[in-house]
């Protein structure tokens, strides 16, 4: 059976995903500098990631550990702690608190999400929790005592009524 060209581009385009998405948590990098090629120069993989794009591969290599009041490592995580380590793991230094992390954020419609933006979240009539966007309206968070890091959805109905705005990091 011949390929279909259009099956052979997703197939590579999957497969740099994959590889670009491994490649970002194995070791924090420093972020890269802002450069604008020159006409037929090569831009690395590096070059194409971004501060958001390591942040949110660090926060998903998360997912299981358990949620743990004041906790920013590993061994536990609240909300804003995963947010901090994600960042600091990217290369990029980030408050600590959820408050903190709503002030150090630029606005973000929800139209305009990019992958480790903040989503920030009104529980029990306070903007009290923080989570890392993924894309396609998912993101993961370290949602409450007695639960561990996990992925949720935007489009969940309890989500989709707490989410206050986004923020991108600056």
């Amino acid at each position: 059976m011949i390929a279909q060209p259009g099956h052979t581009i997703r197939f590579f385009s999957l497969a740099i995903t994959v590889l670009s998405l491994a490649a970002c948590g194995s070791n924090p990098a420093a972020p890269p500098a802002a450069k604008q090629p020159s006409s037929g120069q090569v831009v690395t993989r590096a070059e194409r990631t971004t501060a958001g794009d390591r942040a949110a591969a660090v926060a998903l290599e998360q997912v299981g550990v358990p949620y743990r009041y004041g906790g920013s490592t590993p061994s536990g995580f609240d909300c804003s702690g995963l947010v901090q380590y994600s960042y600091t793991r990217a290369g990029v230094r980030v408050p600590r608190t959820t408050g903190q992390l709503w002030s150090a954020s630029d606005p973000v419609g929800r139209g305009e999400l990019r992958a480790g933006d903040l989503l920030f979240f009104s529980i029990e009539g306070k903007m009290s929790h923080v989570g890392v966007y993924l894309g396609e309206q998912r993101f993961v968070h370290a949602p409450q005592s007695g639960r561990k890091v996990s992925v949720a959805s935007l489009n969940s109905p309890f989500y989709r009524t707490a989410f206050i705005r986004a923020g991108r990091p600056y």
